[in-house]
């Protein structure tokens, strides 16, 4: 396996259970780069009712770069307000120009300010962090990455130390960014049990996950991780096109910033071959829609595993109490550190590469302001573990 290839190369799995869900990480080449942005103020940009343009240049960091290399060979990570994509040294400069272009982009079309930074995992590994990788397939073709090691966390503070981060950071660039295929044309994902509810949530140990789980599950009537037919989002009637797409200027400004109006058009002719398919249930040219509606369930994040566990889901109001009740049971005992958003909605950001060979994500994310809010309580009650006394108990109950 060599260095370039060693993530298009990496077998990938289909489970999630949590028994095992720890085991087969494999660290990267030491010759990799960790490429991590985020949105400097992105609070703000939440409060004035901006998040579906935060999660727009979150998932337009991931794009960029993958318009630019290999989509193969990149494990990428989405972040609600930012993403990381990890990359061998032979695409570093392509996907720095890629992100740096992005953090112009969104400085100059919606006046948010895009911090970025290209750190070498050797230098996270000579912090005792370290950078290793499972590929989960969702369907043929399309991938998550699981990254553990807490190389991510170390990478996420650099980039938010203004010392620190000065011989990795990134400019703001002059050329556009490749931001092709990135779109946003569904509706937001109505709740169908009441609560969209976005969780961050990291044992104390790896080893305590599993229990964690099953506890869960206990309380929740379905296991978080494997009961996909509970999880899946992107399905039946929470899916809604409305005509024009009310996010195509924002998708237009990003993917032709240059022509504005021939972006928008663009996407107004694609909008309607879409609208073809989707409801008569005929092909419009390469698009498939049985098929890609199929596909399009299977090929979004709602479920992502790393350093931490990072789930949307949709809630009734018991089993939201059942949720906040158990975790702050074992928070308090000092088993797991979580934070959690909840809104009645959820947003989904789409980049389809190419619909025919079935090459398109989707990114899915809380509505005002889910995984970004999540984090935020996430780092303040882990803030509050650092301070408090060490405590300890079991996680079943």
């Amino acid at each position: 396996m060599s260095a370039e290839d060693f993530y298009s190369e990496l077998p990938s799995c289909q489970d999630f259970k949590s028994d095992n869900i720890h085991n087969d990480f494999i660290p990267v080449p030491e010759d990799w780069v960790v490429l991590t942005a985020d949105i400097v103020r992105s609070r703000n940009a939440i409060n004035a009712g901006r998040y579906k343009d935060v999660n727009m240049v979150g998932a337009a960091v991931i794009a960029a770069v993958l318009n630019q290399v290999d989509r193969d060979r990149v494990p990428f990570v989405f972040g609600g307000d930012g993403a990381v994509v990890v990359v061998p040294e032979a695409d570093r400069k392509l996907a720095e120009e890629a992100i740096a272009g992005v953090v112009a982009l969104a400085r100059d079309v919606l006046d948010l300010e895009l911090r970025a930074a290209a750190i070498p995992v050797a230098d996270i590994r000579k912090k005792g962090g370290d950078i290793k990788v499972r590929k989960y397939r969702l369907s043929p073709g399309n991938h998550l990455a699981m990254i553990i090691g807490d190389g991510l966390l170390i990478a996420d503070r650099i980039l938010k130390d203004p010392e620190a981060v000065k011989p990795y950071a990134l400019a703001a660039s002059s050329s556009d960014p490749v931001l092709s295929g990135l779109s946003c044309r569904w509706e937001p994902l109505d709740a169908q049990n009441g609560h969209i509810v976005s969780l961050i949530l990291k044992p104390a140990t790896d080893e305590s996950l599993p229990e964690i789980i099953e506890g869960l599950a206990g309380k929740l009537g379905f296991n978080p991780l494997t009961d996909d037919e509970k999880l899946r989002l992107a399905e039946g009637p929470r899916l809604k096109f409305r005509f024009p797409p009310r996010t195509l200027s924002l998708e237009a400004s990003f993917s032709s910033p240059a022509s504005w109006l021939k972006g928008y058009l663009m996407g107004i002719v694609e909008s309607l071959f879409f609208m073809y398919g989707y409801y008569t249930g005929r092909r419009a040219g390469p698009f498939d829609p049985k098929k890609y509606m199929k596909e399009l369930s299977l090929n979004t994040d709602h479920r992502k595993l790393g350093d931490s566990l990072q789930l949307v889901l949709d809630l009734t109001a018991d089993q939201l109490t059942a949720l906040q009740t158990y975790l702050e049971k074992l928070s308090d005992a000092g088993q797991l550190v979580y934070g959690l958003h909840v809104s009645d909605r959820a947003l989904m950001t789409c980049f389809m590469q190419d619909v025919s060979n079935n090459q398109h994500i989707h990114f899915v994310d809380g509505a005002d302001g889910g995984l970004s809010l999540a984090a935020i309580d996430f780092k303040k009650r882990l803030a509050e573990r650092a301070a408090a006394p060490e405590t300890s108990s079991s996680p079943a109950g």
